[in-house]
């Protein structure tokens, strides 16, 4: 591949792959390094993707940068010092609720686990990195449509589980 088709791949998805950067990261000057990082790691790895599926292939890298910057001890760190300092004095009763919060939400995190495929990558992707119908389309080279009935089939298996599991506690 030469510098100038590389640099129209670079043209045509730069502002795809920063959306996914921005949505994913909330933060704009990480989303332009992160996109810069995921051009590069392509262009390093070209040679690995079926130019059919060049979106999906790049989208993931992207995807997979922001994450690792997403569970980097430091922005851990940064984000607990500002945390604490929007509220410094914590009340016993916000420790009891934001407890009783994190386990309903592992909760729900294990049942999306636990679903039968397809409806698990659609569940992870949409319920817990919060991405959109369309990217998860993207992602898994799926038909839009398909992902949204997808979905939906997750929600009603997701409630019913649920439901039952609170309805016995």
């Amino acid at each position: 591949m030469t510098n100038d088709e590389y640099e129209l791949i670079v043209r045509k998805y730069e502002k795809f792959i920063f959306a996914i950067c921005y949505r994913l990261t909330r933060d704009y000057q990480e989303a332009q390094n992160l996109t810069q990082e995921t051009f590069l790691s392509a262009y390093r790895h070209i040679d690995r993707c079926d130019p059919e599926k060049l979106k999906p292939w790049i989208s993931r890298i992207a995807v997979n940068k922001a994450k690792d910057f997403l569970k980097s001890a430091y922005i851990q760190r940064v984000q607990l010092t500002e945390d604490y300092a929007e509220n410094p004095t914590h009340s016993d009763v916000s420790l009891d609720e934001r407890y009783i919060a994190d386990e309903s939400a592992e909760k729900i995190r294990k049942t999306i686990r636990e679903l039968k495929e397809p409806y698990v990558q659609v569940s992870v992707l949409y319920f817990i990195e919060e991405r959109s119908v369309e990217e998860i389309a993207c992602i898994l080279s799926r038909p839009k449509k398909t992902v949204q009935t997808q979905i939906l089939r997750a929600k009603h298996l997701l409630r019913n589980i649920l439901k039952e599991e609170y309805h016995h506690e």
